[in-house]
């Protein structure tokens, strides 16, 4: 399914009136053995798709709570082979769609042929690599194109209008608008202009755009999906697992569920 499956994700969310919401967890943060109930309590909550992080020793776009889950997981032994294996043991039973954030050295360590093909099989939608430019792409694209596997562009706020014409017109299953300059982590505010630059990137992009980076609390959500399709949260998410607030998840994901506040 792939593309197809996360069009249909976030179409089924966009057409009654509510907005995506994209969780991130690292994968085997507590315990690979764990991820597949975490995985049916995002859906089972209320989230559009599930971004999966893999643990990786030189991070370069993650920030503390990202750093320190990504830890974990490693001193868990986990790795990437053992992250598709147990998502392909679980995905007849998965319904939400997966976006796997790795970095580009793991997959070319795995081998970039091998890597898509085990995302196919595994029930990978789509891939997030932090550190692949637009100019490096064409070593992985068609490769992924072949196993039907989306890749989401990032839009950093420090690009060009003409970078970010060219990253929102490449983009698939979705834009991923970095909302703040540096790496992730939750945040108290934005920059006064963001708004605009989101309302611009949805001008340009065919696909829906998903505000991401800082996003913590259900003010941030509602306020930053005035203007955009649905956000990204990450160390917030990553947190609250860990500390086993549940509710604090259940309550960010519904505040993208505008309906349900109308109906209210």
């Amino acid at each position: 399914m792939g593309k197809a499956k996360l069009e249909q994700a976030f179409n089924r969310v966009l057409d009654r009136g509510d907005k995506a919401f994209v969780p991130y967890i690292m994968a085997g943060d507590g315990g690979l053995d764990q991820l597949d109930e975490q995985l049916n309590f995002l859906e089972e909550a209320g989230a559009t798709v599930v971004e999966l992080g893999i643990a990786f020793s030189d991070p370069v776009a993650d920030g503390p709570t990202i750093q320190e889950a990504g830890l974990r997981a490693l001193e868990n032994g986990v790795s990437l082979h053992a992250v598709l294996e147990k998502l392909q043991e679980t995905k007849q039973t998965r319904q939400i769609p997966i976006v796997l954030m790795t970095y580009i050295n793991p997959i070319h360590t795995y081998g970039i042929e091998r890597f898509a093909k085990a995302c196919e099989e595994a029930g990978v939608d789509g891939l997030i690599i932090p550190d692949l430019p637009l100019e490096e792409e064409g070593m992985i694209v068609p490769t992924l194109h072949d196993h039907e596997i989306a890749l989401i562009r990032l839009a950093a706020l420090t690009s060009t209008e003409e970078r970010l014409t060219e990253i929102a017109k490449r983009t698939e299953g979705f834009l991923y608008a970095v909302t703040v300059t540096g790496t992730t982590g939750a945040r108290a505010s934005f920059q006064e202009n963001l708004g605009e630059h989101l309302a611009s990137l949805r001008e340009k992009s065919n696909a829906p755009v998903l505000a991401g980076f800082g996003v913590s609390t259900p003010e941030h959500v509602r306020s930053l999906t005035e203007h955009c399709d649905g956000v990204v949260v990450g160390s917030k998410i990553v947190d609250s697992l860990h500390r086993g607030d549940r509710a604090g998840i259940e309550e960010l994901i519904k505040s993208a569920q505008i309906t349900s506040q109308q109906i209210k």
